[in-house]
Parts: structure tokens; C-alpha cells; sequence
């Protein structure tokens, strides 16, 4: 079955993995922090926090901005649960605002109307890995005490406007699984230009513990004395799987080259077709597409889409509204809330993508699925 993603490894990563393995350090040491400044220097050279995964990106990311019961959190509902469901955990009431019908990401415009005076973050996904406009964003947010935060699981390496994803939110997570744009098997991280959020971050992730002696409430312990003021979690990225991302970030830019080549040749194949919808851009952006999420027509989306694994070729949907799940339809959120969001959903299949699709590939996944739409 050809995946629609899957990591790309070669001998380099194997190498970085195995020197960490033969090294001191497991976990907590030096290539921690290495990993750390080179995501910095791809965001823009805002301070990054490594985590265990992306999800767990979302949470410190939420922790840090402080969102306690009663606060409203409005994000998208075209986006893994997880980005709602970080939100929830910390007790917050998410708002889910619609989404541009082109291009997926969340509406601007949507996202001010459900502004109530509980928000308290506004977390925009950069669906399949095109940026959303973090200026205007950050603007709306700050204009009513709140906080900006990008979900950019998909989108490391893009770039609006000649600035990098992560050099404008408050807040900006990233998530390194294997599909994404690059990986660390699992592993994600916190981005913020912000010093006191870097720090909640970096308290929350480490089980909250400060060794800081000018912060110590009993600081005459002794050396060996830490201690917990506000809780937190184990959410430390180890060093074998920094490694793995130190090798994989040196390649971004050849990744997002290839999946840019890659989508080159779906749009080339697609264009014109009357029941196929071509992926929608935003001016000045050069995503590294996470994902090609092409729209058939809602009738023959389930067809279309056991046909083509039938024929081995593994696609995929994205997303399932979030407040589909019946974690949030047991707490009253109906359909029909987000329209706009349901009918992308309804339509989308997303097409193999990954640097390591041979052209070969591509062209018999665009052969099949024009085969079948004209069935």
C-alpha cells in the first residue's frame, strides 16, 4: 500500500541516532539543546521547547498562556482533534470558529465573531501546511487580551511573506510524527518570542520543577533542593530522538522542495477537471505541504476513496470535524455549527505525500484517480 506519508531516513539519520546511543546521554543532555536552537533558527530565531510529541506541544502551549476553567479557547473544527481537545483538558470551553472555504484555514472574520469577553487564545491551524496571516491574527487576539497561538503541526519550514511559520504568534507548536513535514518518530515544540512563556513552557514540560535558587520559597535546603509551585508534566523530548531531528532539520528545505515538486504535478494533472477541486494558495506563501487535500465531489468521496486503496494507493481524509467526536457531542456541540468546515470535510481526500514519492508514484496515483473519476 503507498502511504500518503511516511518518513524519509536515510543513512545520516541512522548515524546521528547511533552516536546518541553510544554517547552519555539518553535524555536531557547536550543534543537537547541543540535541537532546540535549530528549530529557533528555522522559526525565525524565536525560543523553542522541545516535547514528546505535538499534541503534547499543544498542552504546554496552552498551560503556558494560562488557560484555567471558565476561559474560551476559538479554533477550527477542520484539524486533529488534539488541537481542541489540549484546550478542553485545561478546562477551557472551546469556540469553534468556520473556515475559509479555499483554503481550509481558519476564517479570520469567523474567529472575531466568536470572540466573547472569556477568550483567551485564538489557535489557528496552518492546514496542510499554508500559513495563515499570523500579523492579522495576533493583531484580532491582542485587541481583546488574548493570546495568538499557531498550530503549525503541518507546517515547519513554510513561509508567508518571506517570514518563517513561527516568528509571529504568541505561541506556535510543531509536531514531528513521522508524516509530518520532518520527524523524530514522535516529538513536537513550543515556539514563543516571548521570555515569561518560554519559561512557563519549559516549567510545564519538566513537571513544573524550579532549581532557580533566588525562586525557591525554602532556598537554605540544600543543593540538592527543587521544588513544584504550579503543577506539571514529564513532557522532556530525549536526546536519541533530538538526533534524529538534528539530521531530518538539515534536509527541510529539500523536503519542502519535494513536496512543493510533488503538488506541482497533482495541480498540473488536476486543473480543469469538473468534479475535482485543486488545493487552495494564499499570496506570498511557500508552504512545505504536509498534505495535498484535494476536494471530489461529496457524493463519490467514499467511492473515490475505496477505489483508490483498493488499487493500493493508501489515501487518507482530514479532517474529521472536531466536534464530531462524541467527546464533544456528549458535551452539546451539534452539527451543522461550522458549515463551511463540514462541506470541506465531506469533500476532501488527501493524495500521497512524502519526499520520498518517486515521480513514477505520483503519476499512478494521478492515472488511477482520473480512471476512476471517469468511471
Amino acid at each position: 500500500m503507498l502511504p500518503y506519508g511516511r518518513q524519509s531516513i536515510d543513512e545520516a539519520d541512522i548515524a546521528a541516532v547511533a552516536a546518541s546511543l553510544h554517547s552519555d546521554w539518553l535524555t536531557t543532555g547536550p543534543l537537547v539543546d541543540q535541537f532546540e536552537t535549530a528549530i529557533s533558527e528555522v522559526a525565525g530565531g524565536t525560543a523553542a521547547v522541545t516535547v514528546t510529541s505535538g499534541t503534547a506541544a499543544l498542552h504546554v502551549a496552552y498551560a503556558a498562556a494560562g488557560i484555567k476553567p471558565g476561559d474560551e479557547v476559538v479554533t477550527t473544527p477542520l484539524t486533529f482533534v488534539a488541537t481542541a481537545a489540549a484546550a478542553a483538558l485545561m478546562g477551557a470551553k472551546v469556540v469553534f470558529a468556520d473556515i475559509e472555504e479555499s483554503t481550509g484555514n481558519l476564517s479570520l472574520q469567523a474567529a472575531e465573531e466568536a470572540i466573547t469577553e472569556r477568550t483567551k487564545v485564538i489557535a489557528a491551524v496552518d492546514y496542510a501546511g499554508l500559513p495563515v496571516d499570523g500579523h492579522a491574527f495576533k493583531s484580532l487576539a491582542h485587541s481583546h487580551g488574548a493570546l495568538f497561538l499557531e498550530d503549525a503541526a503541518h507546517a515547519i519550514g513554510s513561509s508567508l511573506n518571506g517570514e518563517p511559520v513561527g516568528l509571529n504568534a504568541d505561541l506556535t507548536t510543531f509536531s514531528f510524527f513521522p508524516t509530518k513535514n520532518m520527524t523524530t518518530a514522535e516529538g513536537g515544540a513550543v515556539v514563543t518570542g516571548s521570555r515569561e512563556l518560554e519559561l512557563r513552557a519549559r516549567r510545564f514540560k519538566g513537571q513544573g520543577l524550579i532549581r532557580e535558587q533566588e525562586l525557591l520559597r525554602y532556598p537554605d535546603e540544600g543543593p540538592w533542593h527543587q521544588e513544584v509551585h504550579e503543577f506539571g508534566l514529564n513532557y522532556r523530548l530525549p536526546d536519541v530522538l533530538c538526533a534524529l531531528g538534528l539530521s531530518q532539520i538539515s534536509r527541510l528545505g529539500a523536503f519542502r522542495a519535494r513536496r512543493q515538486e510533488i503538488h506541482n504535478l497533482y495541480n498540473a494533472a488536476f486543473a480543469g477537471h469538473d468534479q475535482l477541486t485543486l488545493p487552495g494558495v494564499v499570496e506570498g506563501a511557500e508552504p512545505a505541504w504536509h498534505l495535498y487535500p484535494l476536494r471530489v465531489p461529496a457524493d463519490r468521496r467514499k467511492e473515490v476513496f475505496l477505489k483508490l486503496r483498493e488499487r493500493g494507493i493508501g489515501v487518507q481524509v482530514n479532517y474529521i470535524p472536531a466536534y464530531w467526536h462524541p467527546v464533544f457531542e456528549d458535551l452539546g456541540y451539534k452539527r451543522g455549527m461550522c458549515p463551511n468546515s463540514e462541506k470541506y470535510y465531506s469533500e476532501e481526500l488527501s493524495l500521497p505525500v512524502f519526499a520520498g514519492l518517486e515521480d513514477d508514484q505520483v503519476h499512478m496515483v494521478i492515472e488511477n484517480l482520473l480512471e476512476i473519476m471517469g468511471d
